[in-house]
């Protein structure tokens, strides 16, 4: 086992994303601070496509927020480093910062219809959507929309375009979020559960969309989620988070088929279609997450462990490389073979 306490704190030039140490925290008042990102890196290269994972308040959609900055008050970045080709965004003045947001960074939220303004038509909002970052022409920006929007499956008829977001579907407004991401064709597209308000069908599709666009335009994608069945069609790299912090980290195949944070197995054994193939009954983390506010000592997974030691109530594990590039923050890690993933599945 290597001995490395923390990723280096260096980013990495030739990444396309490098965050370090980031820490976002929401002041209630002056007593009660929600630490809801804490000391989270990461790197991304492009057409990497990393998973964060992690149950609800696990701070995995904070992480993203923080990246683009639009963190909702009372809420701040209060340290660390966030490094999109060569820039810290951090550091950006906001108007720059807003042309990065749209053009270089695509965003998918989880609610379209709170994303879209109801006053206005897909068409219009497309092609100011175009407009505000790139010096085209009239017939360009009608030319580049249209062609968006074949490849998100809807067809760009003129009465498509005059169409206002509620004469729309669910998952065809999830449709037009992701052609306003991809508009200025993006080096990262970053999504926040995309799917989870739809159904089995669409959501199939609108990942495969993703998918498939991700490909075309050779982005990197970062695909925020609560479901593992999810993450694991997705990524390539898989993050795993709880309670703001980031407990487990690596390739897809060494998350899936070696897990070592006991809450990683956790999630693997909950996700339904693993489960039906062995028994009716689904396997569930017992106890229910920390409260924000009040986060006792020690590693905040602790209480709902069945593995936790004396010193997991005491101090917070630190993040160890236990292989390279995975890392793990656990003082009772599982061991190598201690538990066939595989072998469950197929039982």
């Amino acid at each position: 086992m290597n001995t490395h306490t923390n990723i280096p704190p260096a980013p990495i030039p030739s990444r396309l994303l490098s965050v370090r140490n980031l820490r976002t925290w929401f002041y209630l008042d002056e007593q009660r601070i929600i630490k809801a990102v804490d000391d989270v890196s990461f790197d991304l290269n492009p057409g990497d496509t990393l998973g964060i994972v992690g149950e609800s308040g696990s701070g995995k959609s904070t992480v993203m927020a923080s990246i683009i900055r639009v963190v909702d008050t009372p809420g701040r970045v209060v340290g660390g480093e966030i490094h999109f080709k060569g820039q810290d965004l951090l550091k950006l003045p906001d108007d720059e910062m807003r042309r990065v947001r749209g053009k270089n960074i695509g965003i998918v939220f989880q609610d379209p219809t709170a994303s879209l303004n109801p006053l206005f038509t897909i068409g219009q909002q497309l092609s100011e959507a175009v407009s505000i970052h790139e010096d085209l022409d009239k017939a360009a920006v009608n030319e580049r929309v249209h062609n968006i929007l074949q490849k998100v499956g809807i067809e760009a008829t003129q009465e498509n375009l005059n169409k206002y977001p509620c004469d729309f579907s669910p998952g065809y407004r999830q449709r037009v979020m992701i052609a306003m991401s991809i508009l200025c064709h993006p080096d990262l597209i970053m999504a926040d559960e995309p799917t989870t308000i739809l159904g089995v069908t669409v959501q199939a599709w609108i990942l495969e969309s993703l998918r498939q666009l991700q490909e075309e335009l050779g982005a990197a994608l970062i695909m925020v989620t609560h479901d593992f069945g999810v993450v694991t069609q997705m990524a390539s790299k898989i993050m795993v988070m709880y309670a703001g912090h980031m407990v487990e980290l690596a390739d897809k195949r060494s998350i899936l088929i070696n897990p070592h944070h006991p809450y990683t197995l956790g999630l693997i054994r909950s996700v339904p279609i693993i489960e039906a193939r062995r028994s009716r009954r689904l396997k569930v983390i017992p106890g229910f997450p920390p409260d924000m506010v009040n986060l006792q000592p020690g590693c905040p997974f602790a209480p709902r462990c069945e593995r936790a030691l004396p010193e997991c109530t005491q101090e917070r594990p630190p993040l160890v490389e236990i292989s390279p590039s995975h890392w793990i923050a656990c003082f009772a890690p599982i061991a190598d073979g201690e538990v066939d993933i595989l072998s469950e599945l197929e039982a």
